[in-house]
């Protein structure tokens, strides 16, 4: 059975895409642990991310930069996090996330329900963010 990311990725349940390329996607949590947290995710479905061949976690990671910039673009936080758990979904991904302090990692503080205006807003920001940072060929 598809992992539920596998399903945001083929269109079969929504998401609100940032990035798109060949090997790496990303989109916003529907549990934000912080506006404009951010799921950087291989197309391929692949457990942990130990077991990614290699030239798919240098993508995952290279996207991960580059959002994490885009968020501190647009968000302007003190720090951008990332966090690699793994417990939520059997697909590897990366949590990328604009802290404002330490505490923001917690992941019992995500918002079990966002108000959609807020991540539609979210999403738009970090468009902009990756536009303006010359990324705008893999905007979704």
């Amino acid at each position: 059975m598809a992992s539920v990311f596998t399903r945001i990725i083929d269109g079969e349940l929504p998401g609100r895409f940032v990035w798109r390329d060949d090997q790496v996607v990303a989109f916003l949590s529907i549990g934000p642990l912080a506006p404009g947290h951010t799921l950087v995710v291989p197309r391929d479905e692949v457990d942990h991310w130990i077991d990614l061949d290699p030239a798919t976690w240098q993508q995952v990671s290279e996207v991960t930069r580059i959002v994490g910039r885009a968020l501190r673009t647009a968000f302007e936080p003190p720090r951008i996090g990332t966090a690699i758990a793994g417990f939520e979904v059997p697909h590897c991904h990366v949590h990328v996330v604009p802290l404002r302090e330490l505490a923001d990692l917690d992941f019992g503080r995500a918002d079990p329900d966002p108000d959609p205006d807020a991540l539609d807003e979210a999403a738009e920001r970090i468009r902009g963010a990756l536009r303006d940072l010359g990324h705008g060929d893999h905007v979704g």
